[in-house]
């Protein structure tokens, strides 16, 4: 559809055409009304017929309209005439990158290092900008960057059908979906001309986020300096995407004088795996205004001789790290200016580190305010053990045991404060017994300690509380803002009287008091669960340790925060570290996904009797009536498969064979020859069904749009009903039911405003057991199947999981809030007569050590099965030798850690 020179879109005249591609049609048209030149894309015939694609343009037209930024092409807005949707856009003239690099490649040159930072800086301000609006630009590359005769960068084609979708509709927890291999795939002159710039997500058609950009960020940097594609994309998009997945930018290519930052920059871009990429953009900003300001000093002139030397240096650290290995420490020096940042490792002298379901962050063990000694919790006594910084060996507590893992310690060193069940003790961390301080009914939620002997701490709901450090009756140290309200893990600043501590309920956040004083002030919006040292607030957020400078005289945050370190377990908010203002940080890493479980039957007191199957990447387990026949998701590579485990032969075969995609929360059907699962194949959630030996087609059991979300969760052996999880347009889960007979309309079992995830049918299918967050955390709860009046609640202190016994007489569940006992599996014997329902008290039989990856709430399936008899329970645990294993009995300790504040 070219359009001729003085064809009239409304107000718009086109002038000549600019270029074409598989998004569109470009046209250089002058405004009639304001009288300005502009840019017109028309958008392909197949968009224009497609009403959803066109309300994603208008819905995307509104949002790019909020980018008034100075590098970035503005939109003027969204023009349909006669059928033809079209974009106004600013015209900006000038080369674009592509040209100009076209045409120094053409010279065999490439562009000069002081135009090309400055002009990488104007990009990284243009993502940023974007990026903060919520706008992912997806097709970043030279040809979308145009540079005027000034030397403005203006970022072109920002957020075309390439923004994160509302409510998931592009993919799974509301990520975009890659617009090069899911729309584009039939314009293969177009992906071929973008491959070369397609991060690896993208390349696998996988969601992506914000950090596809700065990947393609990388890559266009990269070839401004090197002169030559960081990735060749050969003569076919095969040969681009084997590129990106399988080979190394040529970091030779880089001249010799670029500054070491931006070599630095650079790797960190263009990591492959995007949980170790850079971050966010804004951060690369700042690297190339170091780099500018304060340049490093460059790579050596020859860049074989600086690679060899790089692998000399990890041969060394590699040695050295190996003959260290065999006393438990790794220490690894960093190449930096004096005092050097060391690193090296913890291990577990016995038992684990990861004690904690409700909590794990906080066990990551807890340095000495003089940096020298490390205080932790470990199963299965739940024993205080002090490890000094300078030695090989942990010595533990007598009398400790039943501790909390969120220890804290006296100003002078010498004491650990700790919580058990319903006491707050201390004890001389170079020998004697614990003293008692005073009661704390239901435990203490963190605890701090000041120079004039003030312990603070938090309780389960209420105001911070003090007492002496020699034992009485505690007094409101800081009021709640509301009733409701709880304060939890306080920190004394330096000064000893202001206090920093998180608030959870109607006013969530990081507020700091004084002591004896009413007056508070928030320092930071959201709960963080941060902590003070080193002139910075330190939290957690999506892995990473973040630093946000602090200052105590106005006792507010500056700047923006800055990485430490990456990959940091944690739970929510709460942070698997701790730090000294001596410098010293220690840390839990954090799980990847693709570490091993195994199915393993265990008895009611824990202990392991047999193992099913090679050990895995499971996620959702399910027990056929027979007792021995295990469905189970199994992911493997780019997604997962339904598959099915005989514990008596000892097969283990797959029902279904999609690897692409995920089938997930498998269930059985009461007769067992059929499974239920939900897919998301092609983007769309849907339940399916399939003969448990994998003949046959499948059976669509609900497809139901709008395309939220839905997980299986149960199977009714009475009444030809299926249970299911839906998340509604806010991201709130609910319960529904399915008929598996009329006209199939499912109809909502439990519709709140909290979240109810977890749930199953009992046996006789007259009862629900599910868990819902209306008391404020999670809690299982029963009530009548399909419906009908009256709900009762099942545990008392918190629980997700719900399993019924094969005769009713049983409720199981996994117990996620106590902080004290890990993560215990609970039952709970139950009675029903007529339409009432009756529990008795629950009871723990065993920590189960879920796996951090398995123990929250938002789960896809079930992480456990009940035997028929109710005497064993197939769980899901860390296989001998994975790294689960690994991450539960290691430490990581930093020392000169705000030195990485400098890189």
């Amino acid at each position: 559809m070219l359009l001729a020179a003085g064809t009239r879109l409304g107000p718009y005249e086109i002038v000549a055409p600019l270029g074409a591609g598989g998004m569109g049609e470009v046209y250089r048209a002058r405004d009639t009304k304001l009288g300005r030149d502009v840019a017109i894309k028309i958008l392909p015939d197949a968009f224009v017929a497609d009403s959803d694609r066109v309300a994603r343009f208008q819905r995307e037209a509104q949002l790019l309209a909020t980018l008034n930024h100075a590098n970035i092409a503005a939109i003027y807005g969204l023009d349909e005439t006669d059928g033809k949707t079209a974009l106004v856009l600013e015209l900006v003239e000038g080369q674009t990158l592509a040209e100009k690099l076209d045409v120094l490649r053409a010279k065999g040159l490439r562009l000069p290092l002081d135009e090309a930072l400055p002009i990488a800086r104007q990009i990284a301000e243009a993502l940023e900008a974007a990026h903060e609006k919520g706008v992912i630009h997806r097709d970043l590359k030279p040809a979308n960057i145009k540079i005027t005769a000034q030397g403005a960068v203006k970022v072109l084609d920002f957020g075309l059908a390439k923004m994160v979708e509302p409510g998931g509709a592009s993919g799974p927890a509301g990520l975009s979906m890659s617009p090069t291999l899911s729309v584009h795939a039939t314009f293969a002159g177009v992906i071929l001309g973008t491959a070369a710039y397609m991060s690896p997500e993208q390349a696998r058609g996988r969601p992506v986020d914000k950090r596809t950009d700065i990947w393609a960020f990388g890559c266009v940097v990269f070839e401004m300096l090197a002169g030559k594609r960081t990735f060749d994309a050969g003569d076919t998009v095969s040969d681009a995407v084997a590129a990106i997945l399988k080979t190394e930018p040529d970091w030779s290519a880089l001249p010799a004088d670029t500054p070491l930052r931006v070599r630095a920059l650079l790797r960190r871009c263009l990591e492959k795996d995007p949980s170790r990429r850079l971050r966010d953009i804004g951060d690369a900003r700042l690297e190339l205004d170091d780099a500018v300001a304060d340049p490093l000093p460059s790579a050596p002139a020859a860049a074989t001789r600086s690679l060899t030397s790089a692998r000399l240096a990890w041969a060394i650290a590699s040695v050295l790290g190996l003959a260290l290995a065999g006393v438990g420490v790794t220490y690894v020096w960093m190449p930096r200016a004096a005092p050097p940042v060391v690193r090296f490792q913890i291990l577990a002298p016995e038992g684990r580190f990861d004690t904690n379901i409700g909590n794990p962050g906080l066990n990551s063990g807890t340095i000495s305010p003089d940096g020298r000694k490390l205080a932790f919790v470990l199963t299965p006594k739940l024993q205080v053990w002090i490890r000094p910084i300078d030695s090989l060996t942990a010595t533990p507590l007598a009398g400790s045991d039943g501790a909390a893992p969120d220890l804290f310690w006296s100003p002078d060193s010498r004491y650990v404060g700790f919580f058990t069940q319903d006491k707050l003790k201390k004890i001389d961390v170079g020998g004697g017994l614990p003293q008692t301080l005073c009661n704390v009914p239901g435990g203490g939620r963190g605890g701090a300690w000041n120079q004039d002997g003030i312990i603070v701490f938090g309780q389960v709901t209420g105001p911070l509380l003090q007492v002496s450090a020699s034992g009485g009756e505690p007094s409101v140290a800081i009021k709640s803002p509301a009733a409701a309200d709880a304060l939890w893990n306080p920190t004394f600043l330096p000064d000893g009287r202001h206090v920093l501590y998180r608030v959870m309920g109607s006013t969530p956040g990081m507020f700091v008091g004084s002591l004896g004083a009413d007056g508070v002030s928030r320092v930071l919006n959201e709960d963080h669960h941060a902590r003070y040292a080193s002139g910075h607030l330190l939290y957690v957020k999506e892995g990473t340790l973040l630093a946000h400078p602090f200052n105590l005289s106005t006792l507010s945050t500056s700047g923006d925060p800055v990485p430490v370190v990456e990959r940091v377990s944690y739970s929510g908010i709460l942070g698997a570290y701790s730090a000294s203002n001596d410098g010293v940080l220690a840390y839990r890493n954090a799980v990847s996904s693709g570490d091993d479980l195994q199915l393993t039957w265990v008895d009611r007191a824990g202990k392991s009797i047999a193992t099913v199957g090679p050990a895995g990447s499971y996620y959702g387990v399910d027990l056929a009536a027979d007792g021995h026949r295990i469905a189970v998701h199994r992911h493997m590579d780019e997604g997962g498969d339904v598959w099915v485990a005989d514990s008596e032969r000892g097969t283990m075969s797959p029902v279904t064979l999609d690897s692409k995609q995920d089938n997930v929360a498998p269930v059985w059907s009461p007769d067992g020859r059929r499974i239920a699962y939900t897919s998301n194949r092609g983007g769309v959630w849907a339940v399916y069904a399939k003969a448990s030996d994998g003949s046959g087609d499948e059976e669509t059991l609900l497809d139901l749009r709008p395309q939220f979300p839905k997980l299986m969760k149960s199977w009714s052996s009475v009444g030809p009903y299926v249970l299911f999880s839906m998340a509604d347009p806010k991201g709130i889960t609910d319960l529904w039911v399915l008929p598996l007979f009329g006209d199939r309309k499912p109809f909502p079992f439990s519709q709140t405003p909290f979240p109810e995830l977890f749930a199953e049918i009992s046996p006789d299918g007259r009862w629900v057991a599910y868990h819902s967050t209306e008391s404020g955390r999670s809690e299982v709860y029963v009530r009548p199947f399909p419906s009908g009046p009256g709900k009762w609640p099942v545990s008392t202190d918190g629980g997700v999981y719900p399993r019924w016994r094969r005769d009713g007489t049983e409720l199981f569940y996994v117990n996620n809030v106590n902080p004290f006992g890990g993560s215990p599996l609970m039952a709970v014997p139950t009675q029903t007569s007529g339409s009432t329902f009756r529990a008795g008290i629950p009871k723990a039989l065993f920590d189960t050590q879920l796996s951090p990856g398995l123990r929250h709430m938002g789960g896809p399936a079930n992480v456990f099965a009940v035997a028929p008899d109710g005497q064993r329970f197939l769980m899901l645990k860390a296989a001998a030798g994975s790294g689960r294993e690994a991450a539960a009995s290691t430490i990581t300790v930093v020392l000169n850690w705000p030195a990485l504040l400098k890189k």
